[in-house]
């Protein structure tokens, strides 16, 4: 009986520590490092914790099976890095052309529509997860994206190298 107690109490105390420790991780991001860019007019933008928590939650269920890591499975040249989505016509390294994108994908140099190939809101019936995405959703995803570069750096978008 004894035993079991112990077994209970010490299981308790380990979850308790891991929520305890992996709230810590969102509070350690400073103000600096969840400043991104919002727009390409040269804008900047603090995004919230709670924006970062959710951004993290959300790009896990709708966006992390084809861009785990920041990677994009079906075309290895084409990432999630600041670099690559700085390139993109339009540019998609800001939130607002992030978010354009979630609404209304295009080919990387902004000349097809591809909806029906990519998920969207614009898809969402095709493409579930995009259903019920409000407006601070895709925001909140679009901070995660461009957030990762600063806790990861190389790693995102970094491909077969790291994963």
């Amino acid at each position: 009986m004894f035993r079991k107690l112990a077994g209970i109490v010490i299981a308790t105390l380990f979850l308790s520590l891991h929520l305890f420790a992996g709230s810590a991780a969102a509070i350690e991001l400073s103000e600096e490092i969840r400043t991104v860019p919002l727009n390409d007019k040269g804008d900047d933008i603090v995004i919230s914790l709670k924006q970062v928590k959710d951004g993290k939650r959300l790009f896990g269920q709708a966006c992390a099976d084809c861009h785990l890591g920041g990677v994009t499975k079906t075309n290895q040249n084409v990432g999630l890095d600041p670099e690559t989505l700085a390139l993109a016509s339009p540019s998609r390294d800001n939130i607002e052309g992030l978010v354009d994108y979630m609404k209304n994908p295009t080919t990387y140099d902004g000349e097809i529509e591809i909806s029906e190939l990519h998920p969207s809101t614009k898809s969402a019936d095709i493409f579930t997860e995009m259903r019920n995405m409000s407006e601070e959703d895709l925001e909140a995803i679009a901070g995660h994206i461009l957030l990762q570069p600063k806790i990861l750096g190389k790693r995102w978008g970094g491909g077969k190298i790291y994963f």
